[in-house]
């Protein structure tokens, strides 16, 4: 069974930095293109990010590019998204997914909340 679990979100100030990780088990990580969605309060869900599997190529979505940076550690079954310059758009729960496009798998979720 693939399990996605989601950590390190929180509640950050404008301007802001987090960084989100989803570890993976049941699957062969390293096989798998991985993305962020997000869904923020009153929303659907949002495409943020996407990494290859092997060559670690990614792309953003307009609304966090050069903000938010996505990578992976394939020895440790691990996908990380490095938020910074955070804004109070940006807050959403946020889930990791398998695939580039996104499947519907995805972890449980992590609350990000930018406030001041």
């Amino acid at each position: 069974e693939v399990q996605l679990v989601e950590s390190g979100g929180g509640l950050v100030q404008p301007g802001g930095s987090l960084r989100l990780n989803c570890a993976a088990s049941g699957l062969t990580f390293s096989s798998y293109a991985m993305s962020w969605v997000r869904q923020a309060p009153g929303k659907g869900l949002e495409w943020v990010s996407g990494i290859t599997s092997s060559c670690g190529r990614t792309n953003n979505a307009d609304s966090v590019k050069g903000r938010f940076t996505t990578y992976r550690d394939n020895a440790k079954n691990t996908l990380y998204l490095q938020m910074n310059r955070l804004k109070t758009e940006d807050t959403a729960v946020y889930y990791c997914a398998t695939g580039w496009p996104p499947t519907t798998v995805r972890g449980q979720g992590t609350q990000v909340t930018v406030s001041s």
